[in-house]
């Protein structure tokens, strides 16, 4: 087993499958969590993170040590994450709060497990347009500039998105305290 983390990336960059899988070990768990947040299901979320991995030592070359390399891998697995929001056609439809809320209030099971697993699978049941401009703005600390940018929307639908995003998460998680 290499100890290293300068050995194990360059292994890595020979293509040594131990020490992609120790690679791998080290940075599953975060990156699977923020692969759930922009995910519609944990199958996608799993989906996300093999195709993100598959990039990572694909492109392994690129990180020069300068840097975290914790935050290199993420950015690699957030970028994948944008792409399969991008695939989605229905990314930005014109929704109804009230079909929101009243969709998510349905689900009385998620109050039992710890709040994490909450969150996320409220987050889950917005739209992904609520759910993206959450993610990016909220917990990527990317600006509604850098989000229209990168989504090819407007400011103001940045803006409105992430405002209904939380109006909605509000009252899912008011309900969920009073049940």
């Amino acid at each position: 087993m290499i100890k290293d983390w300068h050995d194990i990336l360059e292994a890595c960059k020979h293509g040594d499958r131990i020490a992609q899988k120790q690679f791998y070990e080290r940075f599953k768990d975060k990156m699977f969590v923020l692969c759930l947040r922009y995910a519609n299901s944990r199958e996608d979320a799993e989906d996300l993170l093999q195709e993100g991995f598959i990039m990572v030592f694909r492109d392994l070359h690129q990180y020069k040590g300068v840097g975290n390399l914790e935050g290199w891998v993420r950015k690699v697995i957030l970028n994948i994450a944008l792409q399969y929001i991008r695939r989605q056609k229905h990314l930005f439809q014109v929704v109804e709060l009230e079909d929101v809320a009243h969709r998510l209030q349905s689900e009385d099971d998620f109050i039992e497990e710890d709040t994490t697993r909450n969150l996320i699978r409220i987050m889950q049941q917005l739209p992904p347009g609520f759910r993206t401009v959450l993610n990016l703005y909220v917990l990527e600390d990317y600006s509604h500039e850098q989000i229209a940018k990168e989504l090819s929307i407007s400011v103001g639908t940045s803006k409105s998105q992430l405002n209904r995003a939380k109006k909605v998460m509000k009252n899912m998680i008011e309900k969920s305290l009073t049940e």
